[in-house]
């Protein structure tokens, strides 16, 4: 399970699943985000995934580092800041400052992606990198000796409760073969468009970190959602 890596020595826990969960706080009643948080986190999600939006990079506007900030204290779960954002080394110092334990970039949106990821983990988080549907794991493959995980979207970023885009998997795919072919250790992750249907498709295919938004908060049950998405 490479994505174990990812958990913070301090808060890792022994688990079962071959498969995590990242539910994404965009999706959760703002007007409660701590009893969201909480409900998810007993519900075994090993993630919390924090979609940052800067209104240049996509077009929708989200939140910054404050909100990392105020999540910190109230939750053990693996704090993932995808920065959906232009010129992120930036803000990386300010997000990781907060508490994020990942920093994820966009392939797209860094002008220097090893330097980006090197920073990253010289302020002592993961580093993630992050590619589009409309770009493929063959461009970003001389990074990946500086990831420790590799998100490949299957949607656009900018909006919660697009559609799955199947053209995606093969990304996902081509990674796990480049990860075997040089010995890397990456996790991958997949985010957009995740309900238990596209979920099965996409730990087939070989994704095994799930970002899900509505498929989890817009539910009356987060328990059978996150284990309907996990497959178990």
């Amino acid at each position: 399970m490479s994505w174990l890596q990812l958990v913070p020595t301090e808060r890792r826990t022994a688990s079962a699943h071959n498969i995590a969960i990242a539910p994404s706080l965009l999706a959760a009643d703002f007007s409660r985000l701590a009893e969201e948080v909480k409900a998810v986190e007993e519900t075994g999600a090993e993630f919390l995934h924090l979609d940052v939006m800067d209104g240049h990079f996509v077009p929708n506007l989200t939140f910054g580092p404050m909100l990392v900030a105020a999540m910190r204290p109230i939750t053990a779960m693996t704090l993932d800041s995808h920065l959906m954002i232009a010129n992120p080394d930036q803000y990386i110092g300010a997000f990781v400052d907060a508490g994020s334990d990942i920093v994820v970039i966009h392939a797209e949106a860094s002008s220097d992606v090893t330097r980006d990821l090197k920073d990253i983990r010289s302020r002592g988080a993961k580093s993630g990198l992050a590619i589009n549907p409309d770009n493929r794991t063959e461009n970003v493959e001389r990074y990946l000796d500086e990831v420790d995980m590799l998100l490949v979207m299957s949607v656009f970023p900018g909006f919660g409760g697009q559609s799955f885009m199947e053209s995606s998997l093969p990304n996902v795919e081509r990674a796990v073969q480049v990860r075997e072919r040089r010995g890397l250790d990456f996790a991958i992750q997949i985010d957009g468009g995740i309900n238990p249907q596209t979920a099965a498709r996409a730990r087939a295919a070989g994704a095994e970190i799930l970002v899900a938004g509505t498929a989890i908060f817009r539910t009356s049950d987060y328990q059978a959602a996150v284990d309907a998405i996990r497959g178990s």
